[in-house]
Parts: C-alpha cells; sequence; structure tokens
C-alpha cells in the first residue's frame, strides 16, 4: 500500500492543477490581472510551446517531448516505488509526475499549456513569466531528488572510505 499511496498524491496534484486551470479558463479574461496575497498575481496566459514559449511554432514537437518526459518520469517513479525504502525519492518523483501530466494533459487536450500564477517584481520581464501549479511541482521535485542525489553520494563516499585505525 506504501507505493500506491505515491500515484493517489500524483492523481490529487494533477487534478487540483486541473482545477485551477479550468477556474481560470472560466473565469478570466486574457488581459485579466488579479492581485493576490503580496506579489501573487492571477492572469490568463496560453502557453503553446515549453518553459516561457520555446518551441511555441513546433507544437508537435513539444507535444511529443512533453509526454516522453511525463512517460520517463512515470516509469522510475513505478520503478522505486517498490523498494521500501527512498520516501523523498518517491515524493519527487510523484510531484514531478503530477506536474508532467497536468501540461501533458493540457497540450493535448486544449493545444496550449494554461498559466496562471505571475509575480509583481521590480523587472519588468521577470513580472511577465506565468506559470501553473505543475511548473511548481516539477520544479520541488526536482529540488527533492537532487538533494536526495546529493544526500546518498555523500553517504556512499563515507561507506568507501577505508577506516584509519590507530595502533
Amino acid at each position: 500500500m506504501r507505493g500506491k499511496w505515491f500515484f493517489i498524491e500524483t492523481a490529487g496534484l494533477f487534478a487540483a492543477d486541473q482545477i485551477l486551470k479550468t477556474y481560470v479558463e472560466q473565469n478570466l479574461d486574457k488581459k485579466e490581472e488579479r492581485k493576490l496575497a503580496g506579489p501573487v498575481v492571477l492572469r490568463r496566459v496560453h502557453n503553446k510551446g515549453m518553459c516561457m514559449g520555446i518551441l511555441s511554432e513546433k507544437q508537435t514537437a513539444v507535444r511529443y517531448l512533453s509526454l516522453a518526459a511525463a512517460g520517463i518520469v512515470t516509469v522510475f517513479q513505478a520503478v522505486v516505488s517498490f523498494r521500501r525504502k527512498g520516501f523523498w525519492k518517491k515524493q519527487g518523483l510523484a510531484l514531478m509526475s503530477a506536474g508532467a501530466w497536468s501540461n501533458t494533459f493540457d497540450r493535448f487536450a486544449r493545444g496550449h499549456v494554461i498559466d496562471y500564477a505571475g509575480f509583481d517584481v521590480k523587472d519588468p520581464e521577470a513580472s511577465k513569466i506565468t506559470y501553473n501549479l505543475g511548473d511548481f511541482f516539477i520544479a520541488a521535485g526536482a529540488v527533492i531528488l537532487s538533494l536526495c542525489s546529493l544526500f546518498s553520494s555523500s553517504k556512499r563516499e563515507k561507506k568507501e572510505e577505508p577506516s584509519v585505525k590507530d595502533e
């Protein structure tokens, strides 16, 4: 049952992002912005490319790259879920899978990814960047997996060091 929890979490996070995307589609005009807490701004942006519109003119390639990435992350998630240990690795992969599938679903179902969360900051270029929960899930999962890798490699290095005994 332990491994299944992370797939249930993935489905729940996917659903949360899709609900927010649907809300934004139905309740915000394209040019409209709503101030939320602090610097957070709610807006509706259709991104036909990858991160910040990269490859927006090659939507078919973007769709299939997104599908491949989501598939690879999900395969890793499935493999890791059968292990007894690795809570944080499972958590990171669950977050990444949820974000990857949410954005991939958008690309296939809507033809674009819906982004809705921006930050009103001093830099006007940075203020234009808009995200969705899936993007935050992917970033958080990547950070968690990086930390897991960093700490597991430092544990391996300690095990491999020969112990020096005083005579």
